[in-house]
């Protein structure tokens, strides 16, 4: 008998629940599929990132060593969980980061698309949208990818990795995230945090916009058929992200020694101390070779594929379960309103 009124109850708890995710904002949507993109992305290449950081500002312990050796040292040392270290701060960095870039990316591009109308709707417009969104991310969450870089650089028994390197002065160790921003901040203040911030944008914008511009341009060459690929994706957010990353890693070198610099860090190595983007590229020619600019770009190359591949990947699949309607429809939408 009371099998009817059970059954339409549960239609009604089904339309309930198809509503209640239909009443979500279509931009907080956007920004729980780019946090969740971000946080697989990133990882899944932590112990890869973390290297590359050691590379980029650590050259007389790990320079003259290959990736493999350097991971086997850092395993000797720091044990399968320093593969991680640092892995928690760019967590909670890159989630709201790729949740406001992704999002920003989308608000920025529809803002684009009908304010001005004169340039188009093709890939021009991924490259300012994703340029735009990208420093609007980095703003909010740079003081984050400070903390993680200086958690990143720690490597235990440092005396004995260095080889015999005397060091009079050692770096601050920091505990965690709490204890970094207390240390930078009675160091230098609010602007410590943000130490670094200059080649940061510089190197973001336009790899973000070369991203989303690359990304977005080869799958609009793509058949119909074959947009949902995930191969696809994969290929086409590996091509963006290699291509984007070698215009931009010098500048990615330049911020990571002026992030784990100290005053401590230049009493112990000296040399003149780096203050901006292209004073930081001139100093770091001149005193440590114009390779250093690269170092650590080979392993970027093999991180950048499944973080890039991974996150696009992500992104448009958690797109499609939290049914954000298609760029296409929101634009034509919003037009028609």
């Amino acid at each position: 008998m009371g099998t009817p009124s059970q059954g339409s109850a549960a239609v009604a708890a089904a339309g309930v629940d198809l509503c209640a995710l239909d009443l979500v904002p279509v931009f907080a949507k956007e920004m729980i599929a780019g946090g969740v993109a971000g946080a697989f992305s990133k990882t899944a290449i932590a112990p890869l990132e973390r290297l590359k950081i050691l590379l980029q500002t650590r050259t007389n312990e790990f320079g003259s060593l290959g990736v493999l050796k350097s991971l086997k040292k850092l395993r000797q040392h720091d044990g399968v969980l320093g593969f991680y270290k640092g892995n928690g701060a760019s967590v909670l960095r890159i989630v709201p980061y790729a949740a406001l870039h992704y999002m920003a990316y989308e608000r920025y591009r529809c803002w684009i698309l009908n304010n001005c109308p004169s340039l188009g709707t093709g890939p021009f417009v991924d490259l300012l949208a994703g340029s735009a969104s990208g420093g609007t991310a980095v703003l909010c969450t740079y003081p984050l990818d400070l903390a993680r870089t200086k958690l990143a650089y720690q490597v235990n028994s440092s005396d004995q990795l260095s080889s015999g390197l005397k060091r009079t002065i050692s770096q601050p160790k920091y505990g965690g995230i709490r204890d970094v921003f207390s240390g930078v901040y009675s160091e230098g203040g609010t602007r410590a945090l943000y130490r670094g911030v200059g080649p940061t944008l510089m190197g973001i914008l336009p790899y973000a916009g070369l991203k989303f511009y690359i990304y977005e341009g080869l799958k609009a060459h793509v058949p119909d058929d074959y947009k949902n690929s995930v191969t696809l994706k994969l290929s086409c957010g590996a091509a963006a992200g290699l291509f984007g990353q070698t215009l931009t890693y010098p500048l990615d070198v330049v911020r990571r020694q002026m992030q784990v610099q100290s005053q401590q860090y230049h009493d112990q190595f000296g040399g003149p101390r780096i203050r901006g983007t292209f004073q930081g590229l001139a100093i770091i020619k001149q005193t440590q070779g114009w390779r250093q600019l690269f170092a650590g770009l080979s392993l970027n190359y093999i991180k950048v594929v499944p973080s890039v591949a991974i996150g696009f990947t992500a992104y448009d699949t958690m797109k499609n379960l939290l049914k954000i309607p298609p760029r296409e429809r929101k634009r034509s939408d919003h037009g028609s309103s």
